[in-house]
C-alpha cells in the first residue's frame, strides 16, 4: 500500500512538473505576443505612438481562427468554445493596454448588463466608464473623452431600445461592433424570503422580460421602473421590502442575496449591444452593415419597395428593418436597416449606390464584424 501511494505521488509530481513547463512556455509566448502587438501598434504611427491600435475586424478574425482551431481539437480534452473565446479576448485586451487602456463608456452604474457587455467585447484591461444615460455615452465618445461606447440596441424578448435608435438620428458616431449577451435575470434583495417583498424595481425592459414570473410568484408586489438594473439593486440594498431584478454582478456589487435565479420568461432571452466610435473599419469577412434610410415625405405607392429592390437585385440579405419618427416633421419616418455584408463587399456596394439614387436620406451608420459567440 505504501509503495502504491509513493508511486501515485511520483506520478502526480511528474504531471505537475509538466504543467509547470507548459506554464513557462505559455508565459514566454504571451510576452512574445505582447511585444509583437506593441510593434504592430507602433508601426501604425509615424510618430511611434500606440495610436490606431484597436482593430475590431482583426480581433474578430483572431477569435474566429481560435474557434476553428478549437473545433479541430474537440474531443481531445480541450476547453469549450466560450472559454477559448474569453481567454483570447483577455489576451488581446492585455496586449492592447500596454501603454494606456482604452476608455469605454457604458450605461451605468456599476453592475449593469452593459458593463458585462463591455468586458465581453473588450476584455477586462480597458477602463470602463460608468455613465448616467445612453445620451451621455454618445456625448462622451463624440467629445473624445471616451474611445468607444457600448449601448443596448435590442432584446430578443422585448424588441428595440428606441432611445439608442433615436440617438443615431443626430449623432456623427459610427457602429464599430456588436455584442450579443445571454441575459439571466435574478430577483435579489436583503429580505428573508419572497413573502417579504413589497415592491420590485428594475429597468422597464427587465420588468417586461420577467412579467410572467412576477405574475405567478409576486402578483401583489408593486413594480417600479428604474433607469438601470444596477440603480434598482442599489435601491434594494437601502430600502426595506424592496427587491430588484438584475444580473449576478449587481448582487455581488451591492451585497444582495439572490432570492430567485433566472426568472426571465424565455430561456433564450438575449440582448444585443452596439459598440459606437468615431470612425469606420475595414471588413472582417463576416460583417453586418446598418443603414439609416428615408423615402422622404411622400405618400406615393411603392416608396418602401423602391428602397428594398436594390438589395434583392444584388442578393443582399436584409436581416432587420425598424421605423422611427424622423423628428423633422409630423408623420415623417426613417428606417433603420441591418444588412448582411460590409460596404466594401461588391454586392453591398452596388446595392448602396442604387439605393442612394432613390432615397432622400441614406447614411451608413457602420459596417462591423458580427458578434463572435
Amino acid at each position: 500500500m505504501a509503495a502504491k501511494r509513493k508511486g501515485g505521488k511520483e506520478k502526480l509530481g511528474g504531471l505537475r512538473g509538466r504543467i509547470d513547463r507548459v506554464d513557462r512556455e505559455l508565459h514566454a509566448l504571451l510576452n512574445e505576443r505582447a511585444r509583437l502587438a506593441r510593434e504592430v501598434g507602433i508601426s501604425k504611427s509615424k510618430a511611434g505612438d500606440l495610436v490606431d491600435f484597436y482593430r475590431p475586424e482583426r480581433e474578430a478574425e483572431v477569435l474566429r481562427l481560435a474557434l476553428e482551431r478549437n473545433a479541430e481539437l474537440r474531443g481531445k480534452g480541450g476547453l469549450r468554445d466560450e472559454e477559448i473565446a474569453r481567454l483570447f479576448r483577455e489576451i488581446m485586451s492585455a496586449c492592447l493596454a500596454q501603454e494606456e487602456p482604452l476608455k469605454v463608456g457604458f450605461l451605468g452604474p456599476e453592475g449593469t448588463f452593459s458593463q458585462t457587455a463591455v468586458h465581453k467585447h473588450f476584455g477586462h484591461s480597458v477602463r470602463a466608464l460608468s455613465l448616467a444615460s445612453i445620451d451621455e455615452v454618445f456625448h462622451e465618445v463624440e467629445a473624445g473623452r471616451a474611445d468607444f461606447g457600448v449601448v443596448p440596441i435590442e432584446n430578443s424578448t422585448e424588441g428595440s431600445v428606441n432611445h439608442t435608435l433615436d440617438r443615431f438620428l443626430n449623432s456623427p458616431l459610427h457602429i464599430c461592433g456588436e455584442v450579443e449577451l445571454r441575459i439571466h435575470q435574478n430577483l435579489m434583495g436583503n429580505v428573508g424570503s419572497l413573502r417579504d417583498v413589497k415592491r420590485v424595481c428594475s429597468h422597464p425592459q427587465s420588468l417586461a422580460q420577467c412579467r410572467q414570473w412576477l405574475n405567478a410568484n409576486l402578483p401583489d408586489a408593486e413594480r417600479i421602473p428604474e433607469s438601470s438594473n444596477a440603480e434598482a439593486a442599489r435601491r434594494a440594498r437601502d430600502e426595506r421590502g424592496t427587491a430588484a431584478i438584475a444580473g449576478v454582478t449587481a448582487a455581488e456589487v451591492y451585497g444582495l442575496k439572490i432570492l430567485a435565479n433566472e426568472i426571465e420568461d424565455r430561456p433564450d432571452n438575449s440582448t444585443r449591444f452596439l459598440v459606437v466610435g468615431r470612425r469606420n473599419f475595414g471588413p472582417s469577412g463576416n460583417d453586418r452593415t446598418t443603414l439609416l434610410v428615408s423615402t422622404g415625405h411622400t405618400e406615393s405607392p411603392g416608396a418602401l419597395y423602391r428602397l428594398l429592390e436594390p438589395l434583392a437585385q444584388n442578393k443582399v440579405s436584409l436581416t432587420r428593418i425598424e421605423s422611427r419618427p424622423s423628428q423633422r416633421r409630423k408623420w415623417d419616418y426613417v428606417f433603420f436597416m441591418d444588412l448582411e455584408g460590409h460596404i466594401e463587399d461588391p454586392p453591398v456596394a452596388r446595392a448602396l449606390a442604387k439605393l442612394k439614387t432613390r432615397a432622400s436620406l441614406c447614411r451608413v451608420l457602420g459596417s462591423y464584424p458580427k458578434a463572435v459567440l
